[in-house]
């Protein structure tokens, strides 16, 4: 590799690294093609890349992509695995791998997660998270229940509207409701419905032409009702 295929190479594994929403540093020795191959159809399901590459070429870019912390994995053959999706699922691809294979390939060396430095305990903690996927799910559901029991509690009082409107349709047929008319006002109570027969005595003798005493039937209280808004 020349110059210029270096240089190119350094740029193109620091633009990874700035693209990753997380890198998994982990040691290939031992693996073959053909399981590269197979793991790499795996983490494509996640958006992730898996990459053998030489640690001084991934020094120089971990440089230019501002990140020191990758900088501390790369002793021994290293592969970086470069997740832009789900870290959760990456992390238990690679994971799922180290168990089918006894554990002996692929051991976690370390890496970043959202810029910040992990360590393989770190990472295989992470392989146990549900994926993305999962986690959609479980919000679905959660934010649906009370939605689901919202719906049903409405279909309830319309139904009961419906079964009460039809209930007064059916008297109103059967004459048990006169149709149209309004329905007798309750007869008032008996000490106001008898007037009294004579005016008090005082009112009776007072003098005709006491004018300043009168009261002007128009100037008496104001019978405006007032609405109240509910």
């Amino acid at each position: 590799m020349n110059r210029d295929q270096k240089a190119a190479a350094v740029a193109e594994i620091a633009d990874q690294i700035k693209e990753s929403q997380a890198v998994f540093a982990v040691d290939y020795r031992g693996i073959t093609v053909a399981q590269v191959a197979e793991l790499r159809g795996k983490l494509r399901d996640s958006d992730a890349t898996f990459r053998v590459v030489k640690n001084t070429l991934t020094e120089r870019a971990a440089d230019a992509a501002d990140a020191e912390a990758l900088k501390s994995v790369l002793e021994g053959p290293t592969a970086l695995t470069f997740v832009r999706g789900d870290a959760a699922a990456a992390a238990k691809a690679i994971a799922d791998f180290q168990k089918a294979t006894g554990g002996e390939l692929l051991p976690f060396k370390g890496g970043l997660m959202e810029g910040e430095a992990v360590d393989a305990a770190q990472i295989t903690a992470i392989s146990k998270l549900p994926s993305r996927q999962v986690l959609y799910g479980q919000l679905v559901g959660l934010v649906a229940s009370p939605i689901t029991g919202l719906a049903r509690t409405l279909n309830q009082l319309v139904g009961g509207l419906a079964v009460a409107l039809g209930g007064v349709l059916e008297k109103k047929e059967s004459g048990e409701i006169p149709s149209g008319e309004a329905p007798a006002p309750a007869a008032a109570p008996a000490a106001e419905a008898e007037a009294p027969s004579e005016e008090p005595a005082a009112e009776a003798e007072a003098p005709a032409d006491d004018t300043n005493n009168s009261e002007d039937p128009a100037e008496g209280p104001d019978n405006t009702e007032e609405t109240q808004e509910g």
